[in-house]
C-alpha cells in the first residue's frame, strides 16, 4: 500500500509549510509547497516588470518551477535557478496573492500538483489544495490562528532575515492577504467539508506535528483495514 496522500491548507503565516515539511519527513511522503510555485511566478512577473493580466498568461510558458534537495531543504527552482530566498519577501508574498487569484495562473500550476501527486505519498500545501487540487485526499488538514499569531511569526521570520519590519505593517498585510484569500473569484480558501481543522495559535510545532501524526495513523489504519481486512502493523505507515 502506497503512503496517503495528505492535503493542507490554511490561512498565511499559519505554520502550514513547517507541519507539511515536518509530516513529510515523518512519513516518508514528497512534500509540494504550493506557495512557493505561486511566489516563483510572481518572482519572475517582477523581473520582467510584467503587470498587466493579459500579459501574465501569455509569459506563463516561460516558467519552469521545479523543486530541488538542498542541506537546507527543499527549495524551489525558476527556470533552473535555485530562488528560494528570493521568493520569501513580502513583496513577492503580495504580488503572488494578487497572481493567484488568476484563473489561468492556477490552471497552469494546478495542472502540475495534480501530477506530482499522481502516484500517492505526497504532502501538500496551500490554499485550496483539499477543495480543488486534491479534492480525493486521503487527509485533509485545515490550519488556522489569530491574526495576532500569525502577524507576531512573520514579524520574528523576517527580522531573522535581517529586515526591519513593523508590526502593525505585517498585521495589516495578514489581514489584507486574508481577505483577498477568502474572497477571489477563482478558489477561494475555505475549509473542505471533510477537511479537520487545527487552530495553532496556542500550539508548539512539535504539539501541532503530534496530533497531525496522529490524524495520520487514524487515517492509514481505516485505508488498511478497508483494503487487505486485517489490521495494519503498527510500524508499517511512519517511524
Amino acid at each position: 500500500m502506497q503512503n496517503l496522500v495528505i492535503a493542507i491548507d490554511g490561512y498565511s503565516s499559519c505554520g502550514k509549510s513547517t507541519l507539511a515539511k515536518a509530516l513529510a519527513k515523518k512519513a516518508h511522503c514528497t512534500y509540494v509547497d504550493t506557495g512557493a510555485m505561486y511566489r516563483a511566478i510572481a518572482l519572475f512577473m517582477i523581473r520582467q516588470n510584467v503587470t498587466r493580466k493579459e500579459s501574465i498568461i501569455k509569459e506563463l510558458a516561460q516558467i519552469h518551477i521545479d523543486f530541488i534537495p538542498t542541506e537546507e531543504g527543499q527549495h524551489v527552482t525558476l527556470n533552473g535557478k535555485d530562488v528560494e530566498k528570493e521568493i520569501r519577501t513580502l513583496e513577492v508574498g503580495n504580488r503572488a496573492s494578487e497572481i493567484s487569484t488568476i484563473k489561468e495562473v492556477r490552471e497552469f500550476l494546478v495542472a502540475q500538483q495534480r501530477k506530482m501527486a499522481d502516484y500517492g505519498g505526497v504532502v501538500m500545501d496551500g490554499r485550496d489544495i483539499g477543495t480543488v487540487v486534491l479534492p480525493d485526499a486521503d487527509l485533509k488538514l485545515f490550519m488556522t490562528a489569530r491574526p495576532e499569531v500569525r502577524a507576531q511569526r512573520r514579524y520574528d521570520e523576517l527580522v531573522a532575515k535581517g529586515e526591519k519590519p513593523v508590526f502593525e505593517e505585517v498585521l495589516k498585510d495578514i489581514n489584507e492577504r486574508d481577505y483577498r484569500d477568502t474572497h477571489r473569484a477563482e478558489s477561494p480558501l475555505r475549509k473542505a467539508d471533510n477537511a479537520i481543522e487545527i487552530d495553532n495559535s496556542d500550539m508548539t510545532p512539535e504539539e501541532q506535528l503530534k496530533k497531525a501524526c496522529q490524524l495520520y495513523d487514524e487515517t492509514f489504519k481505516k485505508l488498511y483495514k478497508s483494503i487487505f481486512g486485517r489490521d495494519a502493523d503498527s510500524n508499517v505507515y511512519y517511524d
